[in-house]
Formats: structure tokens, sequence, C-alpha cells
């Protein structure tokens, strides 16, 4: 099973290579990473996706609270969220496939943010589930490059994060 954890920790070096190592050391694959300063510049929330049995994922948690640059440790799986995620997709765009692209871009709300004479560049926000659909549907066309930011993630309301 997947599981979304929100870490609030210090901003400051070395955080995040101390979090991620907890994951390692248990033998974790993170799936999606984010990282990013909050309202507080003082403090940086990670979004930590992972997948694996809940009782070792309880441990990695009580080990993450016991690090001094640790804040607050919240596993919001199961809440109500805002996922997004965002995505550059690069894809091969002959003068003939263009409109066929752009067509897919209007159906997914993605944006062209960068057009040559055998390139596009396409920006798609939104759930994880979005992204991949566009990709599959892009994939014909050959993508050329692709950067994914990571699953950034919000508990709704106003329920404890």
């Amino acid at each position: 099973m997947k599981h979304t954890i929100s870490v609030l920790v210090d901003n400051s070096p070395g955080v995040l290579m101390k979090v991620a190592g907890l994951f390692r050391r248990r033998g974790y694959n993170i799936h999606s990473l984010a990282v990013g300063v909050t309202e507080q510049p003082s403090v940086s929330r990670m979004i930590i996706v992972v997948e694996g049995e809940p009782e070792v994922l309880e441990q990695i948690i009580k080990q993450l609270n016991k690090l001094i640059e640790v804040i607050k440790v919240n596993d919001v799986t199961g809440f109500n969220t805002v996922d997004r995620e965002l995505a550059l997709i690069k894809v091969n765009a002959t003068p003939a496939s263009r409109m066929e692209i752009m067509e897919i871009c209007n159906v997914f709300r993605a944006s062209v943010v960068d057009l040559t004479e055998k390139t596009m560049t396409l920006e798609v926000t939104g759930r994880s589930d979005k992204i991949d659909a566009i990709l599959s549907l892009v994939q014909k066309y050959g993508i050329r490059e692709m950067v994914r930011t990571g699953q950034v993630t919000l508990v709704r309301g106003t329920q404890p994060t």
C-alpha cells in the first residue's frame, strides 16, 4: 500500500539526507519526494510517498520523530487531501502532429511552454494519474525528455497535518 508522509523539518542543510537515510536503511524505495519551504521561512515541508507495510512505516515515523530537526510527522494516507504534481514533457512534434498534440493538451488543460521545429514541451499539473494518462497518450509521438516534480499534498480544511 502507498503511504503519503508529511514531515515538517527545520530548513537547514543535511536534513533531507538524514530523513532519506532512515527510509534507505529500512529498505524502502521512495516513490516520490518533494521538499520546499513553508509559510515560515525557517520550516520546510517534505512530502514522501512510499509503499510498504504499515508496521514498518510506523517504526520509521517513530524514528523520524526522534530527529532533532524534525518538527512534526504525519501519515496523511486516508485523509481528505489535495494532491498535485507537475510534469514537463518534451515530445517529438512534426508540423503534421502538432494539432493532435495540442488537442491532447486541451483535454488535459496542459500548456505548450516551448515549441521548436522538431519538438514541443508540455507542462501539465494535476494528480499523478492525470500525469500518467497524458504520458500514455503522447508516448506514440516519442517522448524525448521528461521531468516530474513528485507529489505535493496538503490535508483539506482544518484537519491536523
